[in-house]
């Protein structure tokens, strides 16, 4: 799924505008960026937990020319599946 198909999905179950069901969209996925951004946990119980994890920086490779790289410290954000949705996704298999 998509951020078009969500709010596809969004806007045909509740009975809003394509326009409406967006806005709405855009506001959730702004705040998490926002919370995250900040240094902040997201947790959606029964779904997940978002985190932003800090790496240091380290030696790599350049895949195409073997040469060694050094490769800057990076925050990554992160997600854990909550318990519920593992068993959702397990059940389905």
């Amino acid at each position: 799924m998509n951020k078009s198909e969500l709010v596809e999905a969004l806007a045909s179950r509740n009975g809003l505008t394509y326009k409406k069901a967006e806005e709405i969209v855009n506001i959730v996925f702004d705040s998490l960026s926002e919370t995250l951004i900040s240094g902040g946990r997201i947790e959606i119980r029964g779904f997940g937990s978002f985190v932003v994890k800090d790496y240091q920086e380290y030696m790599g490779r350049n895949p195409k020319t073997g040469e060694v790289i050094k490769v800057k410290p990076k925050k990554l954000p992160f997600f854990k599946v909550g318990k519920e949705l593992r068993d959702k996704v397990n059940s389905k298999a």
